[in-house]
């Protein structure tokens, strides 16, 4: 497996081993090399390429080398090395910062900001100077539209790697900085209790949609007193079931040597419980959700609203 802590080799490395650059460029024109950003390449075998999020890793770190001290990794690209999720965050540049009033700047592979920074706001993750958890999400709550910026919030807490009062710290910190006020919103309404993106996503359709906000994770017992697990979305009010299905959740559920199709049959025994449980479910997959127009009418009609 590969090094996850393993940087990419620099074109400055490669000059001192006696390439020159039409070396590198036939090199890199024949698949031997693969470059992740200009002057930085890894092994066409490196397993880092498959993931956009590990591939963007590969260029933080060839970034760090090729910029030198003084640079801390921040925004998405800070977020891609704490393993919080992103959902339609563009990854083409690689996110820095420094302190300062001034200077900043961005190219095609880079964006460095300047902006006031704390020591206790800097953490090392594998070697690299980043941006803490509660900073980063703090960064990308100002600077992000609303609902990439809640499936960050949700995927923080989520991990357990900030909370609450932490997450308000770090947005007190700089009140005057412009995107507070939106950076506030998104806090208020994340909970670590969203379990995925779609999850998260969900719950912003249901937000703009003037849907009732349902509880989350509540754990159903069957009619005997069975635990049946928990459902994503829970309105007791109307006592109706939400359930967010994604490929990713049903991998999850797989157990050695079982198949897909085998979760598949225990999901819709478990559903059939579910609903006997409810006086209602409804059900929807990512690609509902954008536009959630029909959900919505789904919900609408199950909840019993107009």
């Amino acid at each position: 497996m590969t090094d996850a802590r393993k940087a990419p080799v620099l074109r400055s490395e490669l000059i001192a081993r006696g390439y020159t650059d039409d070396e590198i460029r036939r090199t890199c024109g024949s698949r031997r090399l693969v470059s992740v950003r200009r002057g930085a390449y890894v092994d066409p075998g490196d397993e880092r390429l498959h993931r956009p999020e590990d591939r963007h890793a590969l260029a933080v770190r060839a970034a760090v080398g090729q910029l030198g001290p003084g640079c801390v990794v921040s925004h998405a690209s800070a977020a891609v090395l704490h393993r919080i999720a992103l959902w339609a965050v563009p990854l083409g540049r690689v996110h820095v910062s420094r302190p300062g009033t001034s200077g900043g700047r961005r190219s095609s592979q880079l964006h460095l900001h300047v902006c006031p920074m704390e020591p206790d706001e800097v953490v090392t993750v594998d070697g690299i100077a980043v941006t803490s958890p509660a900073a980063t999400v703090a960064a990308l709550a100002r600077t992000l539209p609303f609902e990439q910026a809640v499936v960050v919030a949700d995927s923080a807490l989520h991990r357990g790697l900030v909370d609450p009062p932490a997450l308000a710290a770090a947005l007190d910190r700089y009140p005057r900085r412009h995107g507070t006020a939106a950076a506030a919103r998104v806090l208020a309404f994340a909970d670590r209790l969203a379990e995925s993106p779609g999850e998260s996503r969900s719950r912003v359709a249901m937000l703009r949609a003037g849907l009732p906000m349902p509880q989350l994770q509540v754990v159903r017992f069957s009619v005997d007193g069975v635990p049946l697990g928990r459902v994503d979305f829970w309105w007791p009010e109307q006592g109706v079931i939400g359930e967010f299905d994604g490929l990713v959740k049903y991998g999850r559920l797989l157990r050695p040597g079982q198949a897909t199709g085998d979760v598949l049959v225990a999901e819709k025994l478990r559903e059939d419980a579910l609903r006997e449980t409810a006086r209602g479910m409804a059900r929807w997959t990512w690609r509902e959700i954008d536009p959630f127009a029909g959900v919505e009418r789904r919900l609408r009609r199950t909840l019993g609203l107009p």
